[in-house]
This record gives C-alpha cells, structure tokens and sequence, in this order.
C-alpha cells in the first residue's frame, strides 16, 4: 500500500495519520532505519501523546503492508505488470520490472482513490499540516531509538509538493518514477512506458475491490 490507502482512514488522527507515513518517508530519507512492530509497540502505549499516536500508526502502516501483500489481488496485479513491465523493457534483465510491478500497483491505487474519493486528498493534506515536521523527526527518533536527519525536510518537501495528485495522470506518474528511478540510481523509464502506465491504471481499478478487501475491518479512525 501507498500513503494514501494506508492514510485516508485516520485523517481525524494527524499525528497517527504521520505514523502511517513514516517507514515510507524513512525509504525515502534513511533507507538504512527500518522501524518495526518491537520498536514501535512500547511507545503505542494509548496515552494519546504524539510520539504514541505516531507509533500506532506505523503499527497500523505494518499491519497495512502485511494482509495487502498476501491478498490473491495484489499478487494477480502485480504479476500481470511485472510481465508487462518486463515486455517493454527486453534489455533489463535485472530486478526492474519486478519493482515497477510491486510499486505501479501500490501508488496507482492511491490515483484511483483520489478519482473515487473527491476532497480525500485535500483533507488528508490538510490533516497532516497541522503537525509540525521537527516535531514529527523527533518522535521518529524517540521510537527508532536514534537520531532520524531529514525527516523534518522531507516532510516538508511531501507537504509542497503534492506528488500524490500525479499518480491519476500516466504522464506525470512517468515522471515521478523516473525521480525513484534517479534516486535509486538506475536507469530512467523511456516516454514509452507511459502507455504500459495507461494500462496499470485500467487494471488496477478493475481490481480495486479485491485489493482494499478486507480493510474497513482493519483501519481504525479511532
């Protein structure tokens, strides 16, 4: 899942709504710090402060990933772009494909909720400004049990930049992987591919259903 499937739920909790963020900003700003469930389970203690709001919501993010990626859905869907991805890619013979079909699934799913759900991307921006991105770098690093640099950046840039409003749109959800492919230092997707997105996108909310199956009984607004 993405950060919009993982959020929308909780967007009455901002400071949990940041938690569901958080090991998806981490890939991005320490793909080195990977907080888990015996990490954040003390610190999801119910109090209601925000480093325990944070922390149940990375619980909830692991929970997320853990059912979704079990679900015959996902594994159907991404398969299918995995095969297609490596069809339009003949020279990669690496790992590539099996990527793009792993993560095309998750944020196109984000674009679909955007298109099914008016307002949803507004209100789940708007909940996660009214928390203070040094303060989230701190709460990061009181459940990670060291310091967490760049958080607080990041967060920021997220807040600016909006790249979730790009994933309905092949063209610009283009441009946005080729930023992963960039910062994962390899090679950039070519103009074609837009037309393999265009068809990611079809398959993905033809699969909708299956792929949220069962999360109204996981998710919780508190």
């Amino acid at each position: 899942m993405n950060y919009l499937a993982h959020g929308y739920p909780h967007v009455d909790r901002p400071w949990f709504l940041a938690g569901t963020a958080v090991p998806d900003w981490l890939s991005v700003v320490d793909r080195r710090l990977r907080i888990r469930s015996k990490h954040a389970g003390p610190h999801a203690d119910g109090s209601g402060s925000p480093t325990s709001e944070l922390a149940a919501g990375i619980l909830q993010h692991l929970a997320d990933d853990d059912w979704f990626h079990r679900t015959p859905a996902f594994a159907r869907v991404s398969d299918l772009l995995t095969l297609r991805f490596r069809a339009a890619l003949p020279q990669d013979e690496g790992f590539r494909p099996a990527l793009l079909g792993h993560i095309v699934t998750e944020i196109v799913l984000d674009g679909v909720l955007v298109e099914r759900m008016p307002g949803v991307l507004d209100r789940y921006y708007a909940a996660l400004a009214r928390v203070d991105p040094r303060e989230v770098e701190a709460a990061v690093a009181r459940v990670a049990g060291r310091p967490a640099p760049g958080v607080a950046w990041f967060v920021q840039v997220f807040l600016r930049e909006r790249f979730l409003a790009d994933y309905g749109d092949a063209r610009r959800l283009w441009r946005r992987l080729n930023q992963v492919m960039q910062r994962v230092k390899l090679e950039p997707l070519p103009v074609g591919l837009i037309a393999d997105l265009e068809y990611a996108q079809g398959l993905v909310a033809a699969n909708t259903e299956g792929l949220l199956a069962g999360y109204a009984g996981q998710a919780s607004s508190g």
